[in-house]
């Protein structure tokens, strides 16, 4: 299993905002071969730090994802945000390697 892991920080009283944007997120991703799992994940003790997780079967079906046209098309609404402001945070990215059950 490989797991990825993209947050971001946005001001505390747009948390609800981002997170309502991701709960009418399009889906594609589910759909994508070795897909398994989306979860958004908010710091308990940060609530501006929103983390999106996902679980893939492997780190190539990852990379076909990243580099496929539905993710593109997803990331260029992104840029279509009416509050451009969000639109121009830079998320962290870390990738895990599930090494243990």
């Amino acid at each position: 299993m490989y797991i990825v892991h993209s947050t971001f920080n946005v001001p505390p009283e747009k948390a609800d905002e981002v997170i309502s944007i991701y709960q009418k997120r399009s889906g594609l991703v589910d759909k994508a071969e070795g897909f398994q799992r989306f979860l958004l994940l908010q710091n308990e003790k940060k609530s501006g730090e929103i983390t999106v997780h996902m679980e893939w079967d492997t780190k190539k079906h990852f990379m076909t994802w990243v580099q496929g046209e539905d993710f593109k098309r997803i990331h260029e609404l992104e840029k279509k945000y009416p509050d451009q402001g969000l639109a121009a945070i830079v998320p962290s990215i870390d990738k895990f390697k599930v090494v243990a059950y």
